[in-house]
């Protein structure tokens, strides 16, 4: 779930505060898995899931989720620490949109870890459906997201960087099947 030309980025998969009152509303217009309260008459109770900006890239990650080769997905704690956001557990529902808003499939939390960067796992980084062959490749397309413009700007810090220590909500997750928009 990303906004970076790699892929790569946070993730916000939680239901969190009502996004209409809150700095959220701001983070649910692009936030890559941030969820809101879906507005389809189809999951009328169920938070939204954007996986990265409207666009190529939600697309294709929409495709990997659809396709079953995206099966996880990494936010840092700090962003759910500063929005006062719930962790995602373990059978939280949400609806995947794509680029047009439109809902295409419901997903489930079957997992959720707090790991320091440098302890997340090859199984995790290969399972986030982007092509990542190793560690460091993950690293690197997600340190490119967190140290971009459009993440450092939302968070008001241009000097922040994550390294090894950095916690990060490392979530996993499934496609329900035949529920789709």
């Amino acid at each position: 779930m990303t906004r970076s030309a790699t892929g790569s980025g946070s993730a916000r998969c939680s239901p969190g505060p009502d996004p209409a009152t809150s700095v959220l509303r701001v983070w649910a217009a692009w936030s890559p898995g941030y969820r809101r309260p879906v507005t389809t008459p189809s999951f009328p109770d169920l938070p939204k899931c954007e996986f990265a900006f409207p666009g190529p890239l939600r697309d294709q990650l929409v495709a990997a989720v659809l396709g079953g080769a995206k099966t996880t997905t990494t936010g840092l704690l700090q962003d759910y620490e500063r929005d006062g956001e719930p962790l995602p557990a373990v059978g939280d529902r949400a609806v995947v949109v794509d680029s047009a808003d439109r809902p295409v499939a419901v997903i489930e939390v079957t997992g959720v870890r707090v790991v320091r960067l440098g302890d997340v796992d090859l199984d995790h980084a290969r399972d986030e459906g982007e092509g990542y062959d190793s560690v460091a490749a993950w690293r690197a397309g997600h340190e490119d997201y967190w140290h971009g413009s459009d993440y450092l700007g939302w968070l008001g810090d241009p000097g922040f960087r994550v390294d090894d220590d950095t916690l990060a909500v490392a979530e996993r997750f499934r496609v329900v099947p035949g529920v789709t928009g």
